[in-house]
Formats: C-alpha cells, structure tokens, sequence
C-alpha cells in the first residue's frame, strides 16, 4: 500500500466534510470553490503554519510530532477510530521502501479453539484485521452457512473465508445481510483502518485489489477512506433456514494474540432471535433430521 497516498487522501476527505460553521469559523458569504475547509482554515484550526500543513496533506509526515497530530484531530473532530488510523499513517507514510513478504500464517492457539467449542450456545469466531475468519465454532459455522462453503469463503483463491471476500463478491450476501449496504461499509471501513496499521501486508493489499477490481462497489466505497472499529452493536441477519435474527456483538481483542479478535453473538432471552438462535444450534449438530420446515411451520411467537 502507498501509506503517503492514504494520508494524503484521509487528511483531504476529513477535510472536506468540515464546514466553516462547524469549526466556529466565521463566514462571510459568496461562493466557495472548496468542500469543506481550506488548507489554510485548516492550518489556523491547528496551528501549524500553511505550508507546513500541505507539506503533510501531501503526505510527507516526517518528523511530524504528537502535538500537532492531536491539533489535526480536534481541527477536523475525529473519532477514536479515525485518530488512530491518522496516527498509523503517519507513523509510516515517511517510512522507506520495505519488501513486500507474506507474513507468518496466523494460527489460533488451541487454548482459544477449546474456549470456541465450549462456547456451545453462543455463536463464536476468530478473525484477523483482514476479516480472515481463522477458527470458528459449530454456531457460528451454522449461522454463516454461505461463507463457510467453497463459493462464499474465498478458499477458490487460496484464502481462508474472508466476510469483505463473501459480502462483495457472493450474491447470497445480498440476502442474508437485510442492510447489505450498512455491512458492506462496515467492511470497507474496517479493511481501511487494517491497511494503517499493516501498510506492508501482501496478502491484505492482494484482497483489496482483488476486490477493487471486481467489485465497483467496494471500489467506490475504498475512496471514501473511511474508518471504524468493530467493537460493539447490532446485526441483522436472514439465515436460510432460521429467517430474521437481531444479533448483539462484542467484539474482544486477544491481548496474547496481536491482531486476533474474538467475535461473539447473542440474543436477547426469550426474543424470537434467540429461540431461532437455539434451533440453529439443533440444526447444526443434527442437520439430517432438522429442516427449514419444522422450524417455519411451528407457532415459535415470543
């Protein structure tokens, strides 16, 4: 990835959607030929000086200090997200040219595939930053059915099951995602921060060019260089077999495994998602003698 063209694009697209009012600037009316904020409001907001300023708009961030990444922050009202990932690209936007080697593969500890399978109510997965699902349980395999099969893993180009892989390139995500838009921004903004933080990753600037190319969606959606974290929410599913499920997820970072996070998924007690959670699980241990019709044909109403 060229980290010097991301900062460069990241600092002018935050910059671009800042108004003069929102920064308590004062206006004073005519036509403004910039979206957003001037480099030079920009560097008053800061205070830094103009040249500086566009010295690191176009992405030459040596020698940049704490101070006056914390000053851009506040200029253009950044998230913990996104001051992060300002804070990755500049760390390594100066950085000199570095071999691009794939990195070890990332194996998940046997410790963590016991707490997995243990975990026999609660659908479970291990991912990396490039959304690789790296061990999963029995639920979580049942509730991601389409993903985990040879056309929606990814596994035709030597990958493990990646979600962005599934959700962009798979027809079936369209159906099991009912807001495919919102998961499909989730995944770009998730890709994006993970590029910040791993700019010499082969395998992740592999995926993403392999999605830019075949997906105008994602294509469009990597433009945006927006940045989240997947740390806590909601998601809806339409399982194939189990219909519409409201999920809560949590997800936890493992602090002996860099870079591995622990997704987990629950309903609320006695909500129609966790009785159609609890037939899920039915489903999946014993699938020869549980169909899609003894569930929908049942009165299962909470």
């Amino acid at each position: 990835m060229d980290t010097r063209k991301d900062l460069r694009e990241f600092l002018a697209t935050r910059r671009a959607r800042i108004t003069p009012q929102q920064a308590g600037l004062p206006t004073y009316g005519g036509h403004r030929r910039v979206k957003g904020l001037r480099r030079e409001e920009l560097a008053l907001l800061a205070g830094v000086s103009v040249e500086y300023y566009t010295r690191l708009e176009r992405g030459n961030a040596h020698g940049v200090s704490d101070s006056v990444l914390e000053a851009l922050v506040r200029a253009l009202q950044l998230d913990e997200a996104e001051r992060a990932h300002l804070y990755d690209l500049a760390r390594t936007a100066d950085a000199t040219a570095r071999s691009r080697r794939r990195p070890p593969q990332q194996r998940v500890r046997p410790g963590i595939q016991r707490l997995l399978d243990a975990m026999t109510s609660v659908p479970a997965f291990v991912q990396n930053g490039r959304l690789d699902v790296l061990a999963a349980n029995a639920l979580a395999r049942a509730l991601y059915t389409d993903l985990f099969d040879d056309a929606g893993s990814g596994r035709g180009t030597g990958r493990a099951p990646n979600h962005a892989h599934y959700t962009f390139l798979d027809p079936r995500a369209a159906d099991f995602y009912p807001d495919w838009n919102r998961a499909a921004a989730d995944s770009v903004s998730l890709l994006r921060a993970e590029v910040g933080r791993s700019p010499d990753d082969r395998e992740l600037t592999e995926l993403i060019g392999d999605l830019t190319t075949r997906s105008e969606r994602f294509s469009a959606l990597w433009a945006t260089y927006n940045v989240r974290w997947h740390t806590t929410g909601t998601k809806l599913f339409h399982h194939p077999v189990v219909g519409d499920l409201s999920l809560a997820y949590e997800g936890l970072g493992l602090t002996a495994d860099p870079g591995q996070t622990l997704i987990t998924f629950t309903a609320e007690p006695g909500s129609p998602s966790q009785q159609a959670l609890t037939f899920l699980a039915s489903w999946a241990t014993s699938p020869e003698q549980t169909t899609a019709y003894d569930w929908t044909s049942e009165d299962h109403t909470a």
